[in-house]
């Protein structure tokens, strides 16, 4: 049905940005919080020198939003909550995405910036996608590609902060291009080569310049890699031709089993005592065979070289 609470909205301009979100200040809070808020993460003993002499920098930062941080060498943890200040209900959510990041070797200057609006950040386990070791040590080199080059390109395309360290790829930037590493990094671990997505991003990004392609769909500008399966494809060690069989109804004669064949012998009616002495006799029979093999081959070095017949020479007589 027709709504009949359409009315002009004079103040609903095109240059309005709907989307924009604007910065939480303390005039928007209600008041102080009537609970307090904390998170505690664990960090590895390596980090513990660098934290330490890094903690003055977390501590001040964190001070601005109203959060207390505690780090706690003995017990390896470092721990944020809320206090009276706090006015931000968000900023305790990334004052533990600080934690998080800084517990994954990232760079305090570079952790901080998670407390900026419109920061976020994601990290990516990828020691649970590849079994074998080796195989997970090369594709987790692809990320980095050489001398970290496909890494740059991602960070450029995706306009994030990207370190791939141990099981772990540690992400920071906007949710887009977030989302955008998240795939990348996936599709890498599954055996997917990043050149051909770093392309694909490429390629939205000189689409997404031009204002006439907004609204149309990009699939036909974008590459289509076909998967080549020729390296799955079975070959038989042996391959018999078929043409010279002659055709007979009949099929095969099934083969002859370690029973049957022992009771052709009749090995399968001896006893115990009797299969022993058989089977000595065996080793025995073998033996004297690699012994006179042994035997021939010592003899021919004491075997004289066949001598050529020597030519007589005739001599030259000089007639005077």
């Amino acid at each position: 049905m027709p709504s009949t609470h359409k009315k002009e909205k004079p103040w609903d301009t095109d240059d309005i940005d709907k989307w924009k979100i604007d910065p939480f200040t303390k005039e928007d809070s209600s008041g102080a919080f009537l609970e307090e808020s904390s998170f505690m993460t664990l960090f590895p003993k390596y980090r513990e020198r660098y934290l330490k002499d890094s903690w003055p920098l977390v501590t001040k930062s964190l001070e601005k939003y109203g959060i207390d941080a505690v780090l706690d060498l003995i017990e390896g943890s470092m721990t944020v909550k809320t206090t009276r200040k706090t006015y931000d209900p968000a900023a305790v959510l990334n004052a533990r995405d600080l934690i998080k990041l800084l517990a994954r070797s990232v760079p305090a200057p570079q952790a901080i910036k998670i407390l900026e609006d419109g920061m976020a950040c994601d990290i990516i386990k990828i020691r649970s996608m590849v079994r074998n070791k080796e195989r997970f040590v090369k594709r987790r080199q692809r990320i980095l590609g050489q001398n970290g080059t496909t890494l740059k390109a991602l960070e450029l395309l995706t306009q994030t902060y990207i370190l791939v360290h141990g099981n772990t790829v540690s992400v920071m930037g906007p949710f887009k291009g977030l989302k955008e590493v998240r795939r990348v990094v996936e599709d890498t671990m599954q055996n997917v080569h990043p050149i051909y997505l770093i392309k694909e991003l490429m390629i939205k990004r000189e689409l997404a310049k031009d204002p006439a392609l907004a609204h149309e769909d990009w699939s036909r500008y974008l590459p289509n890699f076909k998967k080549r399966t020729l390296s799955k494809r079975h070959k038989p060690h042996v391959v018999t031709d078929k043409s010279k069989k002659t055709y007979t109804p009949f099929p095969p004669a099934p083969e002859k089993s370690k029973v049957d064949m022992q009771i052709e012998s009749g090995e399968y009616f001896l006893g115990k005592e009797a299969k022993q002495r058989m089977a000595e006799q065996e080793r025995a029979e073998k033996s004297k065979q690699k012994k006179e093999e042994k035997k021939r081959e010592r003899e021919k070095e004491y075997v004289p070289p066949e001598e050529s017949a020597a030519k007589s020479k005739k001599r030259k007589t000089s007639h005077e």
